[in-house]
């Protein structure tokens, strides 16, 4: 291991310095947010309408979901530019576009102009989207990475509240700036990450992954407290080491083939995360929620004020994760948030079927609780897919499962003001139905990753024997009788599979998943 020069750049070092990076971080979830949030109002104010020429839902559904699809494209890609600038120069340029597109939006001179704006700040989207979570992931201790993934959460709902309050507060503005200003701060905000990018540090496990181990110990020995001579640091840095130089060896690829064929399952385990994410309604509500209080029974300037209350309260219920989800466990608070979402999103769907004068007031108690539950549960899943993803592959995992996000985010957002007017309340309770769905799939499905190490994330999925497996055969594929021993060995070590039930054999599930044991000093 290479010997750590002292510390000269950053200020900060131990927790401190873990907590500024994760609050500075999450200005790039923050600005998703808050783009969310912008449009909810903006397409309801009267100036917005009426410069617009009264937009046709059809033309209200594009300029808010076209963002996704420069999300989609540039998500795909992030896996491969995370690879090569690095996550912090991903950070940088996701930072700059979002802010070029945003300056396009702001002084748009008509429909058009419009979404090719949102077009060109989805590409920014999509690059913060991707890596800030694969960055937290790789800078946090496995006993806060989950609290420090629903912190950047936290970031992402303050950024649409942020944002529904500033609408609320322009539309008392009597000109054409009653939208143009909150869709400038988009620009402020991008500005702002992208200089801040400059002075946090690079990810260890990526620099070390590219041969700079200097650099890279010298950022975990600040992770830690600063001293270059600390055990844990030097422990920390020899497994991810390790770990880097046995993925080399076995000759393992980095190609997307590779990872289909090698990581199926985690692969499909976080593009799913992402998929039910946005079936479950939660974009019906932050793109649309002064659509869905107009649709109950309030009125212009009042449905964004409902939209501002329910966002404050969402943002109160992003802050119990921080306790519990290291505490619980990520699997109890995705099924219990799961069973309330369904629940909310049915009977607001039956206030609506009524229509009765207390209907305003349900759905709006509704909405909230329905908020409330995905802020708790569903709302932070992005930190799953980099969590169960390995090195090698984990910058164009979580580009796959953020491309997916995105692409079902895009579904939702276009389609919503067209479903809200052909179905009407039909599209709360069939929302709920993808919750119940969510359910099941996490009840049979998700290992529980809670204070796992990332490098230890093979154990999870039962994928150990598999490595040695391999090993094995690549010693002794020179001889035809050694192959032929070697197969009946693994054959002697899996005495359960055969026993498995065809559902569980179908898909993966391995009898010791929820058994995991963390490595400890000594073990081979």
């Amino acid at each position: 291991m290479p010997p750590a020069s002292p510390r000269t750049r950053s200020r900060l070092v131990g927790q401190p310095l873990l907590y500024a990076i994760s609050v500075f971080a999450s200005l790039g979830v923050f600005l998703f947010g808050y783009d969310q949030g912008v449009m909810s109002g903006v397409i309801t104010g009267p100036y917005f309408r009426k410069y617009f020429n009264e937009p046709t839902a059809i033309e209200v559904g594009t300029m808010v979901a076209v963002l996704e699809i420069g999300a989609f494209v540039t998500s795909l890609a992030a896996g491969r530019v995370g690879d090569s600038l690095g996550r912090r120069g991903t950070l940088f340029s996701g930072a700059v576009v979002f802010a070029v597109g945003g300056a396009i939006q702001t002084f748009t001179p008509g429909f058009w102009t419009m979404v090719v704006g949102r077009i060109i700040s989805g590409l920014g989207v999509g690059l913060l989207s991707t890596i800030v979570p694969i960055y937290q992931s790789e800078i946090s201790p496995p006993n806060h990475r989950g609290a420090l993934a629903c912190m950047e959460f936290t970031g992402n709902i303050f950024g649409y509240a942020s944002s529904v309050w500033i609408d609320y507060f322009c539309s008392f503005i009597e000109s054409d700036l009653s939208w143009r200003v909150p869709l400038f701060i988009q620009c402020v905000i991008g500005a702002i990450l992208a200089l801040g990018s400059l002075v946090m540090p690079e990810s260890p496990r990526w620099l070390i992954d590219v041969d700079r181990d200097e650099e890279g110990m010298r950022v975990i020995a600040d992770l830690h407290g600063g001293d270059p001579e600390d055990l844990v640091a030097k422990a920390e840095f020899q497994e991810i080491k390790d770990r880097v130089i046995f993925e080399r060896e076995s000759g393992e690829g980095r190609t997307y083939a590779v990872m289909w064929k090698r990581y199926k399952k985690r692969v499909l385990l976080a593009m799913s995360s992402q998929a039910f994410a946005q079936l479950n309604g939660i974009n019906v509500i932050s793109y649309y929620a002064p659509r869905v209080f107009e649709e109950a029974g309030w009125v212009g300037r009042d449905a964004i004020l409902m939209t501002g209350i329910n966002a404050i309260i969402y943002i109160l219920s992003t802050l119990p994760p921080w306790y519990l989800v290291d505490r619980w466990g990520r699997r109890f608070i995705l099924l219990t948030g799961a069973v309330v979402m369904a629940l909310s999103l049915g009977l607001t769907g039956w206030w609506m079927y009524i229509d009765v004068p207390e209907t305003p007031r349900a759905v709006v108690v509704c909405v909230i609780v329905f908020n409330a539950a995905f802020g708790y549960s569903w709302g932070p899943i992005p930190l799953y897919p980099p969590e169960i993803l390995p090195l090698t592959v984990r910058a164009k995992g979580v580009s796959l499962s953020t491309a997916t996000n995105w692409a079902f985010n895009f579904l939702v957002g276009e389609m919503t003001p067209e479903l809200q007017e052909v179905i009407e309340w039909r599209l709360y309770p069939m929302h709920g139905f993808f919750c119940v769905c969510s359910f099941i799939l996490v009840y049979f499905l998700y290992p529980e990753t809670k204070g796992v190490p990332l490098e230890e994330m093979d154990a999870v999925f039962g994928e150990e024997e598999l490595e040695e497996r391999l090993e094995d055969e690549e010693s002794e594929r020179a001889s035809l009788v050694s192959r032929q021993s070697s197969r009946s060995r693994r054959s002697g070590r899996l005495p359960g599979a055969a026993g498995q039930g065809l559902v569980s054999r179908l898909l993966g599930r391995t009898d010791g998943r929820a058994s995991y044991e963390p490595i400890r000093d000594g073990d081979e």
